[in-house]
């Protein structure tokens, strides 16, 4: 399994052609406590940068983007349950879709977890 980040702070643990997306540690500390999650339709063919779905904190909404070109295959039905997930386990329970790529080359334009703290470092 592969760990990816992306410059909108999306993580995607990635095994073969399907990844499990979620926001990262840094965008939960941002929004601050979780209160409701869109999620995207199960079947849906989105394109890399589309929006994904929406996360409302007490403090702000932020949309999630499509890391990838793809199709979402299954939701975090807990996560609509229970929005807090996201804080409490953002890079776990707190994942909000699964994705089957299109193109698993297109990881290559992803970082790593090396090159998310850069990013982290100097933003």
């Amino acid at each position: 399994m592969t760990l990816k980040y992306t410059p909108d702070h999306e993580w995607l643990q990635v095994d073969g052609d399907i990844a499990v997306v979620g926001i990262t540690q840094h965008a939960q500390d941002a929004l601050g406590d979780v209160v409701y999650v869109d999620l995207p339709a199960v079947g849906a063919t989105l394109n890399a940068k589309d929006v994904a779905g929406v996360v409302e904190s007490v403090k702000a909404a932020a949309d999630v983007y499509m890391p990838l070109t793809g199709e979402i295959t299954e939701v975090n039905e807990a996560l609509r349950d229970d929005p807090s997930l996201a804080n409490s386990d953002p890079m776990g329970a707190g994942w909000f879709f699964k994705v089957k790529l299109a193109n698993a080359a297109d990881l290559a334009g992803l970082m790593d977890a090396t090159a998310y703290d850069e990013l982290l470092k100097n933003s």
